[in-house]
């Protein structure tokens, strides 16, 4: 039979090294039985007690440790504990956890956050060009603390920074060719090993295809996961035509402005109430802005046409399994945003 001190170091050891960045509600849960375990197992309930607390202490000061240096990138970080009538920017998870076993103040805001977008999100966004996807990505990813990534910008992150897939996608680009399939998978896979990550993700204009999807999906359950929600923006293609037609962009940082919806600082109209070109500047940098070549109506009839036959179908293929949701993204800003937080909720 073991001693009460050796069990109380095993207990000690599983505290100390318990995984960081698992979320409250798990660590709780694993604190329940732990605790509990103690209680009724060890002969000298002092020594259990003692070896909780050793552990629960090393734990949570090298988690508040990494928390300082992550800077809410990990879930632990920046739970605030209502200790002493005050809040502290970045402390370990043991407050929040311990909050959550044994009730009182303490962890309110960041773990009810938590808890209500818990699980992980692995996000898709659908919505044909205009569909205001890219806005509403913008103010999930505020909230929720996640990364939104698009192709583009994963793939040229990849060629900058010389990655594995980045040279693969590199020579294919130099050599006039399109990036397979296979490429942009491993792109993703290797994209989705950051931290930023840790705590979910949305993916911008991936998949495009079925065979994508299907792709996408073995990629995922190769470490036992799946997308989580699929959020598609529906919006009617008059309306579109007005959005895509009067957008204008900023080349550096990829914002976006509107001669109606959100048009820049600097925009004056000509007699014929058209933006004038010259006055059409970025309200950051001062920068010139642009209207993209197939930010046209004709254009955008293709591009439809594209979405509808080779996008669309893919809603079909996650539907049965219940996490495919529906946003009017013609209805006004607030609206949509209130209809998208309202299916961000994991209950």
């Amino acid at each position: 039979l073991k001693t009460n001190e050796q069990k109380g170091f095993k207990l000690r050891k599983f505290l100390h090294e318990f995984p960081f960045g698992l979320s409250v509600k798990v660590m709780a849960s694993m604190l329940r039985q732990k605790i509990g375990f103690a209680a009724r197992r060890f002969a000298a309930p002092a020594t259990a007690a003692a070896g909780v607390g050793a552990g629960l202490f090393a734990w949570n000061a090298q988690s508040q440790a990494r928390c300082e240096s992550m800077k809410d990138r990990m879930i632990a970080g920046g739970i605030a504990a209502g200790t002493a009538g005050r809040s502290v920017q970045c402390e370990g998870p043991l407050t929040a956890a311990w909050s959550y076993v044994f009730g009182g103040g303490g962890g309110d805001t960041s773990a009810k956050k938590y808890e209500t977008y818990w699980p992980r999100k692995i996000m898709i966004v659908f919505g044909a060009p205009g569909a205001g996807k890219g806005t509403q990505g913008e103010k999930i990813v505020e909230l929720l603390g996640i990364p939104q990534l698009s192709t583009g910008d994963m793939l040229r992150e990849a060629v900058s920074q010389g990655t594995a897939v980045g040279k693969r996608a590199k020579a294919v680009m130099e050599s006039g060719g399109l990036v397979s399939d296979d490429i942009l998978i491993a792109m993703i896979e290797e994209r989705i090993q950051a931290p930023d990550c840790a705590q979910g993700f949305i993916l911008d204009g991936m998949p495009r295809t079925m065979v994508q999807a299907k792709a996408v999906d073995e990629m995922l359950a190769k470490n036992g996961e799946s997308v989580s929600l699929v959020m598609a923006f529906d919006v009617d293609p008059k309306v579109l035509e007005e959005r895509i037609c009067g957008r204008w962009m900023h080349k550096a940082s990829g914002r976006s402005y509107h001669v109606k919806f959100r048009p820049p600082k600097s925009m004056k109209l000509d007699a014929d109430g058209k933006p004038i070109p010259a006055t059409m500047k970025d309200d950051e940098t001062g920068e010139p802005l642009y209207q993209r070549a197939d930010d046209t109506a004709e254009a955008l009839k293709k591009r439809l046409d594209g979405y509808n036959s080779q996008t669309v179908p893919i809603l079909d293929m996650y539907k049965p399994r219940g996490i495919v949701k529906m946003i009017d993204g013609g209805a006004p800003m607030n609206k949509v945003w209130d209809d998208v937080l309202s299916k961000l909720k994991s209950k």
